[in-house]
């Protein structure tokens, strides 16, 4: 079964005219394959956060996230040595 991030790629490149990519084009490095991975767990999780509660929780989650990251600031605690999440940090 194609995820839905898949559907929405082949989708876009049936659209700009692309159609399929050439097997030496679809080989990619090991930076693309990794942030592809990361890629399709953070639209997974997206996903479920709809599901539970709502596009305007994911979209306020994601945007404080990224404005956590921007500036710097920790996006969890972690405060034991034993690697345990402590707690998440707060809008300042």
């Amino acid at each position: 079964m194609m995820s839905r991030i898949e559907a929405m790629t082949a989708e876009k490149a049936a659209q700009s005219g692309r159609g399929r990519a050439s097997p030496q084009s679809q080989q990619l490095s090991e930076e693309d394959r990794s942030k592809d991975v990361f890629f399709a767990q953070v639209a997974e999780l997206t996903e479920a956060m709809i599901a539970q509660h709502g596009k305007d929780f994911a979209i306020g989650t994601l945007v404080l996230a990224a404005k956590f990251v921007a500036e710097g600031k920790p996006l969890v605690n972690r405060t034991g040595g034993d690697g345990e999440v402590k707690g998440a940090g707060k809008p300042g």
